[in-house]
């Protein structure tokens, strides 16, 4: 990897000699859980909130019954795969051709029980086709099903105005065309939808550096680099910044793009619990004590894998204890801010400045612009060494499709939005009431009694029904009433502890969610999903840092 911060590397660690402007070195003190930063302009400047996150436990009947579901849902998944085994029941899952049974099987019959048992039964949950702009109402494309979920046929009708709380609309920039869309149209008349060519070739246009330029001014680092895929800038990016003889500290809920990237990287792989700094520093410490396993060398790089805003947690990472240990053990640190850039901060520029942290605390910023944004792709940003390293590289820009002009036009003008480059405070409104969204949903939700996770500036609100009958039933019930939810279930979540995620946009009105709320209010009696007791969680290592012990 480039060295970011141009310092010695000893045990593959950047060992920082920068200085602040002031003369002092650059360090942080901890104490009580809050670390103090030392900034460019001698202020101490840090988050001195408490980090307020719930994950409360469910009543031990709840799991009960949740556990006896799915324990009975496979008894019968077992006897109906007997069935069809014997031909009394059809088969509509993919199987191999007879004159193939002696192959090794294409088809992985085990692996698939749970969906060709469970999913497929309430399969008409997900998948649901829209057929308008995701803003904050849209219009679904009814389907009905004449074989329990196997195939779908439409109906010709369609379902709306369903108030959207599912798409990750954050600030309402994914709308339907306007006249501030203008330069989006223009860009598309001049330049067309595709570019035909990767960054190494013939596809890098001004739009591309234009946007790239505005990144960086808009994270206050040195240089930015955008992809076509938000996805591949983890998956594609991560390999090309460590591999053999390296180590990655991933936290456990880490999205699947960073784990792919990590394990297509061939570096070695440790898990740490979810925002659990007790169990990152042992990882760290072992590390640098213990070296590579059996040869004992110091590794090449260490470099620490986290989100902003964790989707299916809804939880925000604890940023200012990461830069600290990060500081104080020399490794890396990478941030993928998906989802938090452009919807938490003061002016919507992610965790870093919820934080009040210096961007060059973190040695590589990666984030996506289809949430916040309304668009497409991705960026890494950080200092310029890195990204020129990555230009060379990164596997998305020798062999990806650059950007669309279009897309990359559309992110331009929603950051000068943002950034109030437009000439208006409209970028600014809009991350504020967001904002005020949020605590209000969440607020609202938590006097129902309701178990819902995550921290309490997140728009990301994950609402827990558990058992997967009620999780059908709930996305149905909704859908009925004109409001859209996201419902997600294992394997996507632990298996007892499928949820409803709500995303809150500042497109909602007061109107809008007062709405949801009083419908979520209705379900929650129906369906008897107010579990809540305003107690700890039964998965302490969410949010516990004594749950686990340093060695001496």
């Amino acid at each position: 990897m480039a060295n970011p911060g141009g310092g010695a590397v000893c045990n593959g660690n950047l060992h920082n000699h920068e200085k602040q402007s002031d003369g002092s070195p650059s360090g942080n003190c901890a104490k009580n859980g809050i670390v103090k930063e030392a900034q460019q302009n001698g202020k101490s400047h840090f988050y001195d909130k408490p980090i307020a996150e719930s994950f409360e436990e469910a009543p031990l009947h709840v799991m009960v019954f949740t556990y006896l579901g799915y324990g009975l849902g496979t008894l019968f998944g077992y006897l109906r795969d007997f069935l069809r085994s014997w031909g009394i029941e059809k088969c509509n899952a993919a199987i191999e051709r007879e004159e193939q049974k002696d192959f090794v099987p294409l088809y992985q019959n085990f692996e698939n029980f749970y969906t060709r048992n469970l999913y497929i039964r309430i399969r008409d949950n997900w998948n649901r086709p829209i057929c308008s702009a995701p803003g904050s109402r849209f219009d679904v494309m009814e389907r009905v099903s004449d074989d329990y979920n196997w195939t779908f046929r439409f109906t010709g009708r369609i379902i709306k105005d369903v108030i959207n709380m599912g798409s990750y609309n954050f600030l309402g920039l994914a709308a339907s065309y306007d006249e501030s869309m203008r330069t989006v149209k223009d860009v598309l008349e001049e330049y067309g939808l595709g570019v035909a060519s990767t960054r190494h070739e013939m596809g890098t246009l001004d739009k591309h550096e234009e946007l790239e330029n505005l990144v960086a001014k808009f994270l206050n680092v040195e240089a930015a680099m955008v992809f076509g895929m938000g996805f591949a800038t983890n998956s594609m990016n991560i390999p090309a910044l460590v591999g053999k003889g390296c180590l990655i500290l991933s936290d456990e809920l880490n999205h699947a793009s960073l784990v792919l990237g990590a394990r297509l990287s061939g570096a070695t792989i440790r898990i740490f619990k979810h925002n659990n700094m007790q169990s990152l520093e042992k990882l760290l410490r072992d590390a640098v004590i213990y070296g590579q396993p059996r040869v004992r060398r110091a590794w090449k790089k260490i470099l620490i894998l986290v989100e902003g805003i964790y989707s299916m947690e809804g939880s925000i990472v604890h940023l200012p204890q990461i830069v600290a240990l990060k500081k104080k053990y020399k490794a890396y640190l990478y941030i993928d801010e998906a989802h938090s850039i452009g919807s938490v901060g003061p002016t919507g520029r992610g965790v870093v400045e919820f934080f009040g942290l210096d961007p060059r605390d973190v040695d590589v910023l990666m984030g996506t612009f289809t949430k916040s944004f309304g668009a497409a792709g991705g960026y890494i940003a950080g200092r310029k060494e890195l990204v020129d390293y990555l230009r060379v590289h990164s596997h998305s820009a020798v062999y990806a499709t650059s950007m669309s002009p279009p897309v990359a036009e559309q992110i331009i003008r929603s950051m000068k939005l943002i950034m109030g480059l437009d000439g208006t405070t409209e970028g600014l409104q809009r991350v504020r009431q967001l904002a005020k969204n949020t605590r209000y949903f969440r607020q609202r939700l938590n006097e129902m009694g309701f178990i819902i996770y995550g921290n309490e500036e997140s728009p990301v609100i994950p609402l827990l029904l558990y058992m997967p009958a009620k999780v059908a039933a709930f996305a149905r019930h909704l859908l009925n009433r004109k409001i859209g939810v996201v419902v997600v279930g294992f394997p996507a979540t632990p298996l007892a502890e499928a949820r409803a995620r709500f995303c809150i946009s500042a497109a909602h009105t007061r109107e809008m969610l007062d709405t949801v709320l009083e419908n979520l209010d209705e379900m929650g009696d129906l369906l008897q999903l107010k579990y809540s007791r305003h107690r700890k969680s039964a998965r302490p290592e969410l949010y516990d840092e004594t749950s686990f012990e340093l060695d001496d």
